[in-house]
């Protein structure tokens, strides 16, 4: 199966590469990456061209994971039933690796939240409701979108565990501990990509979100 997981990575990523907040912002004439924070995700395109730019813009990236894990799921669910899930989890974490480094875009695409969410929903889409709740829940209050998305990625990696080791995830125990390393890699990517507003939060300098705000 090793080929597979080769091939899953390489269609999420080439998947990925669909870079939503980019594109939107082409078709109102500006470079998305020159203005807020010059990230190319869904928050900086909600601040920079407002809820309905940030709203297609999540549902987009959101929605290439999805796809990415679909696709796998047509070509190989005959050939591995018992390891769909995790081939899955290899199209889905190309995605994010091709939402957040895209090759032609000098790799500097987005953050990889809105992807995951995607990964999330289509891999088992019961453990999305805790993080997508707490995402919301945590955000409404404080407004930090960086604390909202990396609650979410370490909500996912935690559920992940608790998940696979009660037997409630649709995966074979062989691959458990492949899965548990997949979903860690997500979640530390996630952080990562979040270093400098963990310094901006810790300093208490972070961004606030405010969705009624459109430059």
């Amino acid at each position: 199966m090793t080929v597979g997981r080769i091939i899953c990575i390489l269609i999420g990523y080439a998947i990925g590469l669909f870079q939503t907040g980019y594109i939107y912002g082409k078709t109102q004439h500006i470079d998305i990456r020159e203005h807020g924070s010059g990230n190319a995700g869904t928050t900086n395109t909600l601040r920079t061209l407002g809820f309905k730019a940030g709203a297609i813009t999540f549902a987009g990236d959101c929605g290439k994971a999805i796809l990415a894990i679909f696709i796998s799921w047509l070509i190989f669910h005959a050939q591995y039933p018992e390891g769909i899930k995790l081939l899955g989890m290899y199209a889905g974490l190309g995605a994010v690796l091709g939402h957040n480094y895209p090759f032609y875009m000098k790799f500097k695409g987005g953050k990889g939240i809105a992807c995951t969410t995607g990964v999330i929903l289509a891999f088992h889409w019961q453990m999305a409701p805790l993080c997508i709740g707490l995402f919301i829940v945590v955000v409404l209050l404080t407004q930090y979108v960086s604390l909202g998305s990396i609650l979410l990625v370490s909500v996912f990696f935690i559920e992940l565990l608790l998940f696979g080791q009660t037997g409630h995830l649709p995966v074979a125990d062989t691959y458990l501990p492949e899965i548990y390393v997949l979903g860690g890699i997500f979640t530390l990517m996630a952080i990562w990509r979040h270093r400098a507003n963990i310094k901006r939060l810790l300093s208490g300098t972070e961004n606030k979100l405010n969705l009624f705000k459109k430059k």
